[in-house]
């Protein structure tokens, strides 16, 4: 368990999983992969897991070691949601917004936006982030720098539209729902690649509509 970030009462850990040889999609690169967060209050020892992307072993081993008691999913994509029938069948509860909630094979509750996910002492914020799915939704720890993204943002632009998504949308997700309402030192953890910023991104908008995704 690889820990990324932390603070007093915080962790934040970070797995970088990919599919399984041969289980790619056509179109999809070789060098594929996701990004897993795990959210864990050190007060309580409760964590929750971002992602039930793929390596499901390798997820349920974070699980048991970082006490997982629920996972939640940014959005329905297949490279996102590939283990979610094995934490399910680990006893680990799977949340996912109701636009998206038909992209599962399963789950067990769903995701409202602006609503308080209670996780021991930390309190995190849904945020609906429709564009890249209909039902996308991002996470804020109250009180840190931390904000994960999904595949909404990041670094260098929004997350891709040509799969069932909207351009439009998500460019007014990101500037409505993130850049209006985020200090520029907010910390961006996207679902695939590196960490970036509000600041670094927010200065790039106009670019990133004038060039149309």
């Amino acid at each position: 368990m690889a820990l990324h970030w932390s603070a007093t009462g915080i962790e934040v850990h970070k797995e970088v999983v990919r599919p399984v040889d041969g289980d790619l999609p056509h179109g999809f690169p070789d060098d594929f992969d996701n990004n897993v967060f795990t959210i864990r209050c050190t007060e309580t020892g409760e964590a929750m897991l971002i992602d039930a992307a793929n390596e499901h072993e390798r997820l349920l081993e974070v699980c048991r070691a970082l006490g997982v008691t629920k996972v939640v999913e940014t959005h329905g994509h297949w490279d996102h949601i590939q283990a979610v029938p094995a934490v399910r069948d680990a006893g680990i509860e799977v949340g996912i917004t109701a636009e998206d909630a038909s992209m599962l094979p399963s789950y067990d509750f769903i995701l409202a936006d602006d609503s308080v996910i209670e996780l021991g002492r930390l309190r995190i914020r849904t945020i609906h982030n429709p564009g890249h799915t209909a039902g996308s939704m991002s996470f804020h720890v109250e009180g840190t720098p931390l904000l994960f993204t999904g595949d909404t943002l990041f670094p260098g632009g929004p997350g891709a539209t040509g799969f069932g998504g909207d351009f439009d949308q998500i460019i007014r997700s990101i500037e409505g729902r993130m850049f209006s309402k985020f200090s520029g030192d907010t910390l961006v953890l996207p679902g695939h690649g590196a960490d970036t910023t509000i600041g670094n991104e927010s200065p790039h908008l106009q670019e990133w509509i004038d060039r149309g995704w």
